[in-house]
């Protein structure tokens, strides 16, 4: 599902990420952390499709497996916050957006650590939310913040690299 999603089919990627789920709900249970990965695939093609009422659907059953299941400092539970909050950053619903992406940097921060690829998307997700709210000091912050990390991690020649920095030079252009 997730090459199709990737391709724009969106309608493929759901027929497969909802085969998935069944064979998941079956074969592991409702309550398996994969049956919540596969909550999380389904959420981002209704995020993608614009369909933000059932991706949040989506993202709350998987949000309620992985802290159940994995507890509400895990990685994944993380992942799952950031996918509310760029979903609720979607809708306009920015107060709820920085509430789930601050969880999401706390479990980052504390369980992967500063130097983490996950921190650092946060810290990018955060500068766009900062933007959006018209904060472009917090926004330049953040994303310097992000645009290092990616940097020192990933290398300057790295496809999210590039992607960060050419929002940094953007939000540097917007504050001054």
């Amino acid at each position: 599902g997730n090459v199709y999603q990737a391709m724009g089919d969106y309608e493929k990627a759901l027929e497969f990420h909802e085969k998935a789920r069944t064979i998941r709900e079956a074969v592991l249970g409702p309550a398996h952390p994969d049956t919540a990965a596969t909550y999380n695939n389904l959420g981002n093609v209704y995020q993608a499709m614009g369909d933000y009422e059932k991706a949040l659907e989506f993202y709350e059953k998987a949000l309620k497996i992985t802290e159940a299941v994995l507890g509400p400092a895990h990685p994944d539970t993380a992942k799952t916050y950031n996918n509310l909050a760029v979903v609720y950053q979607d809708m306009g619903n920015y107060d709820k957006a920085l509430e789930f992406y601050e969880k999401a940097l706390k479990i980052t921060e504390a369980v992967l650590g500063p130097a983490h690829p996950d921190t650092a998307q946060t810290w990018h997700n955060l500068a766009t939310l900062y933007y959006w709210v018209h904060d472009l000091e917090q926004a330049v912050r953040y994303s310097d913040k992000a645009l290092a990390l990616h940097e020192r991690v990933l290398g300057p020649e790295h496809p999210k690299t590039k992607i960060v920095r050419e929002a940094n030079e953007f939000l540097k252009r917007r504050s001054t």
